[in-house]
């Protein structure tokens, strides 16, 4: 789909000297699909925000062992 958009001269100055001018669209498309799906991905932690109580967890005693005994209990964990 054609989309007209307007940049500050400087911006595709830049633009066009970090990508050519040929890749313009390529460029633009990919950056807005990755800023895209950061703001999904903050949308995901924004929503889990209270999702937890702040206790009543079993690594609430001893979080670094908690932490260490999950990850001695991955035989898939290497190290």
């Amino acid at each position: 789909m054609r989309l007209h958009i307007s940049l500050e001269d400087d911006l595709v100055v830049q633009l066009d000297r970090r990508i050519g001018r040929r890749r313009r669209s390529a460029f633009i498309s990919e950056t807005l699909r990755r800023a895209l799906d950061d703001e999904a991905r903050w949308d995901d932690v924004e929503a889990g925000i209270g999702a937890l109580s702040d206790c009543g967890h079993e690594w609430d005693a001893d979080p670094a062992g908690w932490v260490h005994e999950q990850r001695v209990a991955d035989a898939r964990r290497v190290g």
